[in-house]
């Protein structure tokens, strides 16, 4: 559910959506997203970011100030943080918060399953259950740039929820939105049933590809 889009107010350091002193882009070549507070946004960035930004933040001068070979330092040390830590007194491993890229995948796999779950002919009752979940889901989203992106579009695109097919083929379009912003290739919604709810095997190899 992430979307790249770039704010308004995040389009050089010294407007409120960069902390003076604080990088714009991550290790990962992805733009910061910062919270209201200044601190980066767990739930909006990846985790090689967040941790390149928490170390920024440590690190920095009493001025606020941050060189550019300090930044440089703090990339590197955040590229060389393991993503995953076994601890060695319990038998559970020490799974960091998922990031915006665990986030999506995740939640576009609930949307998307939801639709092929959904009835082939939903009653009003059931078209109103949906609609409210998924503007409960696009205000809730810990996410709150992709939230803010997701409202906006299903604003300008309402949801259709008339049958199975007309929503599962909304919601890839949705999906295909968030897609093109982040420089991946769209998927064809000609295909979406055998992707999320019948799966590929009565559809010719070449159709796979």
């Amino acid at each position: 559910m992430t979307a790249e889009t770039e704010s308004p107010n995040m389009k050089d350091t010294n407007k409120p959506g960069v902390p003076h002193g604080m990088p714009v882009f991550g290790a990962s070549g992805r733009r910061i997203i910062y919270d209201e507070d200044g601190k980066p946004c767990r739930s909006c960035n990846t985790l090689l970011d967040f941790k390149m930004v928490t170390h920024v933040q440590k690190d920095a001068r009493p001025s606020g100030s941050t060189t550019n070979s300090a930044l440089s330092s703090t990339t590197a040390s955040a590229m060389a943080i393991p993503m995953k830590k076994v601890a060695e007194t319990t038998q559970y491993a020490r799974d960091e918060p998922p990031d915006v890229e665990q986030l999506g995948k995740a939640s576009w796999s609930l949307l998307h399953t939801l639709a092929a779950r959904y009835p082939t002919e939903p009653n009003a009752e059931q078209q109103s259950d949906m609609g409210q979940f998924i503007n409960l889901f696009a205000k809730l989203y810990p996410c709150w740039f992709c939230a803010k992106d997701f409202k906006k579009y299903i604003e300008e695109n309402k949801p259709v929820l008339e049958s199975q097919e007309k929503f599962g083929r909304w919601l890839c379009n949705a999906h295909n939105a968030v897609n093109v912003k982040i420089g991946k290739p769209k998927f064809d919604c000609n295909l979406w049933k055998q992707r999320w709810k019948d799966g590929w095997d009565n559809v010719d190899d070449s159709v796979k590809k």
